[in-house]
């Protein structure tokens, strides 16, 4: 059966506003078989298309080796943390990207490739990469895709710095206030379906935002993120490389959280309004706070534990 390389590519849009790119081997033209660890994965055709394709189905890990599945927490959402500046993050990402490809192409004694969970806290992570999530804020930034219109910065702010990277839609911000998620994720180990990760990831942000009393939060046909009284609260969107994502999602927590969206059109979604949490709360709460609720609601979604651990990340 011949080894076929597929480049799928899709775009999404909303407050992270971040392309979603895939290149992985499969065999045969549509049909894929993939033996990771003691799992065997089962694909189907790698379909592109609209936004909401795909459901959330809970991940059936068995209980004997939901223990194994840690996964390193970088988490820079504290007081006492800095925002940090978005050029920063997104090298972050990539040196962790880099180390998962070195681990995927090394192996250990037995011929069989490295785990991609964390085996211990202090595991130093050059070589071979673990899966890993960032939690942090950012310094004000206006991000834009690759083909992204210009037009769609409005020029209010002009203090905002600008910065085209490589994702596809629309400009969108990230900036204080807001809760910013990146996984570094081997989708090997959770579902190779894109689709799914996509779902995933607006599944946990349900489950947190139910953890602060929102419970009316929800999905809306046709567009990826999560609405609370049709304003946006939340957004997702990932770059996938041999099945390992980046970027992921953003939260509005706090009320400076809005303060720049009034300076350009978000994802280029005229007349569609975005909200933040304290929005539809009694009680104000801060990105911190907000942050133990996303981090408990990942547990729960991909059946893993979350370590912290020190970056050695330049």
């Amino acid at each position: 059966m011949a080894i076929q390389l597929v480049f799928a590519l899709l775009s999404v849009c909303g407050i992270a506003g971040i392309v979603q790119q895939c290149d992985a081997w499969i065999l045969s033209r549509n049909k894929a078989t993939v033996r990771y660890s003691s799992w065997v994965f089962f694909t189907t055709e790698l379909k592109i298309g609209p936004q909401q394709l795909g459901e959330f189905e809970v991940l059936a890990v068995d209980e004997n080796f939901k223990v194994s599945r840690k996964v390193a927490l970088l988490d820079y959402s504290s007081p006492q943390s800095s925002p940090i500046p978005f050029h920063i993050a997104w090298d972050w990402q990539k040196q962790l990207l880099d180390r998962h490809v070195k681990r995927m192409m090394s192996t250990t004694k037995d011929n069989s490739e490295s785990s991609q969970f964390l085996l211990s806290p202090r595991e130093e992570e050059e070589v071979h990469g673990v899966d890993t999530v960032f939690m942090l804020e950012h310094d004000a930034v206006y991000t834009l895709g690759t083909g992204s219109d210009e037009k769609y910065i409005l020029g209010i702010n002009e203090m905002v710095p600008v910065v085209r990277m490589d994702r596809g839609g629309e400009v969108t911000y990230h900036g204080p206030g807001q809760l910013t998620v990146y996984p570094i994720l081997d989708l090997r180990g959770y579902r190779q379906d894109i689709h799914w990760y996509m779902r995933a990831l607006e599944e946990a942000i349900l489950l947190a935002l139910a953890k602060v009393g929102i419970s009316r939060a929800e999905r809306q046909e046709d567009v990826t993120g999560v609405w609370v009284d049709n304003c946006k609260v939340a957004a997702c969107g990932v770059k996938v490389k041999r099945w390992v994502t980046m970027h992921g999602l953003a939260v509005n927590v706090e009320d400076s959280s809005l303060r720049n969206f009034q300076g350009i059109v978000p994802c280029g979604l005229d007349g569609r309004s975005v909200g933040c949490i304290n929005q539809f709360i009694d009680e104000p709460i801060t990105v911190a706070t907000f942050a133990t609720y996303m981090k408990e609601a990942l547990e729960e979604v991909f059946e893993i534990q979350l370590i912290p651990i020190e970056d050695n990340l330049q």
